[in-house]
């Protein structure tokens, strides 16, 4: 069991697409489930599905792969807000990775959503990660 569940997540599944594997079970939190949700929304993974192994709730996600199963749709996952060093941003700073073909998933006090959703509704908040 680590501490941080989201860093775990990303390293979960950033191996899974480098091994080109196309399911990844990562630990069921309600973090985990929106920052996934987020990620199914935004188009970077197929689908993602809650399941329970001996009574511990685990989400399996469906990788999304283009060109019969070379790249993945995600290049880079990084960690941003660490337990260590916690980052916030308020509406008017909120970033634009790629030059809007990447994502930052920001936790508000709305929820768990990305950096579009936020800035079409002027919510600022804890920036957990990039995705491109």
């Amino acid at each position: 069991m680590t501490n941080d569940l989201i860093a775990d997540m990303l390293t979960r599944i950033r191996n899974a697409m480098l091994a080109k594997h196309k399911i990844v079970n990562i630990e069921a939190t309600r973090m985990t489930i929106s920052m996934a949700k987020v990620m199914c929304d935004e188009g970077f993974i197929d689908n993602m599905e809650k399941i329970s192994i001996d009574n511990r709730p685990y989400l399996v996600l469906t990788l999304k792969y283009e060109g019969n199963g070379k790249h993945s749709f995600i290049t880079c996952l990084k960690r941003i807000s660490k337990p260590g060093r916690r980052v916030y941003v308020n509406a008017r700073n909120l970033p634009r990775i790629l030059g809007g073909l990447g994502i930052a998933i920001l936790s508000t006090s709305s929820g768990v959503m990305s950096d579009r959703q936020a800035r079409l509704q002027g919510l600022g908040g804890e920036v957990l990660c990039y995705l491109w």
